[in-house]
């Protein structure tokens, strides 16, 4: 009898139970959505848990759905109506089925989606945007669809739109206007419409969804959605997006807080997310790649269209960065990274620098600029020390640890286009100096602790802004040794951090600002096969992998350094 009566809810946990069980494949993240449904299917019989699961709700919302007719492509011109796959079953169970049991509105008010290109994600979120609209019983309902251009919001709104436009049974039942630019319905006051940038002050959504949201520099329309829904009981904001090249910006960073959601790390019982991607220790050129990300496979999009993409991923590398954030949704900083991100998020060990204490070690220090980013890098040869964490990380296979340290001028972390910094800041990797300048000294306070505290047997560093600093140094007794940014010094150690990343040797901390950085990394290749850090725009900053490849160098220069005078070879070819 349950399964009749609600079918699509049987549906969406039997899509839950195949995903744990592994019988569908899907990333870490996946998982973890799912079991937090089954999970809290079982808390919900407990007095102290303070939500229920609605079946008839979520069922009701499923069935206004597929009442809907399909926009675009072969579905549309069969006048098919829209049949809700089991992951979106899921989804749609999930975010309307949930309720508090105190006042019975709905649980889950913000959703972060990430959901590979071509898999349907704007057809559904414009469904749940017109139920939200015309059948959630909210009088004088806005919903938004919120987007930095035009045309990316109407990419929501306007399969909205169509489906208005061609269902009159939808029109009549609710009383919906269709417009060119909005849909509205008048005895409600309520309204549909697309929206650019940051709204007015005005706005007070019942529900906001935003497209694409890699794409947004900041978080101001977020930001201006969320706290405008103040005054709505059971509002809902919705983040359905693909992944970026701006791991700096607020998608990715919303991403961070989702995951930790998703592993307990933070308490958010308001908040829902699921992340179509690959795990970390996947390989992107696979077909299990493939079906893990993208849940619509072999419906919305073709397996072979996706293998077609990766094979051309595969054979140009210009390309690569372009298929893995838009078909596996993996972040790279630049489209054209010169490193791995994806191995590099799998270098992340509990690690920190505490756990080196007294150990020999070399320090890149990148100046660049006195009113943006200076960076440190503390860099270990794992070889070389002979603490526990070093042999622990050893008999992982590991040959290098590293750690950054970073400083930014306090007016420029608080400038309004700066959310990334000012994430960072508060959480402890970045230190702000006062005013509109780096203060040195801080660097020098930091360096001479590192002194006290490590067996610090270099400092390497750019001579280019670093002189007063250098000299001050040299007075306390630090070692300091130059190293200019040229291809001489950068190539090799440069393929070397490739190599390590590639490899999995190389251990960090999970340090944010390092990884915005690595991904910011571009190279071109010259005709002697030298490669040299860029970057592709200028808030694109790379300090931290030039502070690192510094360090990198002077290391890699001890190791191939002959080990007898009668291996030199100048000296060889002297005597000859």
């Amino acid at each position: 009898m349950g399964q009749s009566k609600h079918p699509h809810c049987t549906a969406a946990e039997r899509y839950a139970r195949d995903v744990v069980r592994g019988k569908i494949p899907a990333c870490h993240w996946v998982q973890r959505a799912c079991q937090r449904h089954l999970d809290d299917r079982q808390r919900e019989r407990e007095r102290g848990f303070a939500y229920r699961f609605d079946r008839a709700k979520a069922e009701r919302v499923c069935r206004f759905i597929e009442l809907l007719p399909h926009t675009k492509g072969k579905w549309a011109r069969n006048r098919e109506l829209i049949e809700l796959q089991p992951w979106q079953q899921f989804l749609t169970c999930v975010l309307f089925g949930w309720s508090r049991k105190a006042d019975d509105l709905r649980r889950f008010r913000r959703a972060f989606l990430l959901v590979p290109r071509k898999n349907g994600k704007s057809l559904l979120a414009a469904a749940w945007g017109l139920y939200m609209f015309s059948a959630d019983g909210e009088h004088g309902a806005e919903v938004y669809s919120g987007a930095t251009t035009e045309k990316q919001a109407w990419e929501v709104f306007r399969p909205a739109r169509s489906i208005a436009q061609k269902t009159p049974q939808l029109q009549s039942a609710f009383g919906i206007s269709v417009n060119a630019q909005n849909l509205n319905i008048l005895d409600k006051e309520s309204r549909f419409e697309p929206l650019i940038g940051k709204p007015g002050d005005g706005a007070s959504p019942h529900c906001a969804i935003h497209d694409e949201y890699h794409e947004h520099q900041t978080d101001e329309q977020v930001e201006a959605m969320a706290t405008g829904m103040g005054a709505r009981e059971q509002p809902m904001q919705v983040i359905i997006t693909t992944a970026g090249d701006n791991v700096g910006g607020p998608c990715y960073q919303a991403q961070l807080d989702a995951q930790r959601v998703l592993d307990g790390a933070i308490e958010d019982e308001e908040q829902f997310a699921c992340i179509w991607t690959v795990d970390k220790s996947d390989d992107w050129t696979s077909d299990l790649a493939l079906r893990k990300a993208n849940p619509n496979y072999g419906v919305s999009v073709s397996g072979e269209f996706l293998r077609s993409q990766q094979r051309q991923a595969i054979a140009a590398a210009r390309k690569a960065g372009a298929f893995q954030t838009k078909h596996l949704n993996i972040w790279v900083g630049s489209r054209g990274a010169y490193f791995n991100m994806q191995r590099w998020q799998a270098c992340q060990h509990d690690i920190g620098l505490d756990d080196f204490a007294g150990q020999p070690c070399r320090i890149g220090l990148d100046l660049a600029s006195k009113v943006d980013i200076a960076a440190l890098e503390v860099v270990f040869d794992l070889t070389r020390c002979d603490n526990a964490a070093a042999e622990r990380l050893r008999a992982e296979g590991l040959r290098y640890a590293r750690f950054g340290r970073y400083w930014l001028p306090e007016d420029t972390a608080e400038a309004g286009d700066a959310d990334h910094y000012q994430g960072w800041v508060r959480e402890g990797w970045i230190t702000p100096t006062d005013g509109e300048i780096i203060d040195f000294g801080e660097i020098e306070a930091e360096i001479l602790e590192l002194t006290q505290r490590l067996q610090v047997e270099e400092v390497a560093y750019d001579p280019h802004q670093a002189t007063y600093l250098v000299n001050r140094l040299m007075e306390r007794g630090v070692p300091v040794v130059e190293v200019r940014p040229t291809v001489l010094h950068f190539s090799e150690p440069m393929k070397t951090l490739d190599g390590l990343i590639r490899a999995g040797q190389v251990a960090h901390d999970g340090d944010p600002v390092m990884t915005w950085m690595l991904s910011n990394v571009t190279a071109k290749v010259d005709a002697k096969d030298n490669v040299y850090p860029r970057k592709e725009r200028e808030q694109s900053k790379i300090d931290g992998v030039v502070a690192h490849l510094m360090a990198l160098a002077r290391l890699l220069s001890e190791q191939s350094s002959p080990t007898s005078p009668w291996e030199d070879p100048d000296y060889s070819m002297a005597v000859v």
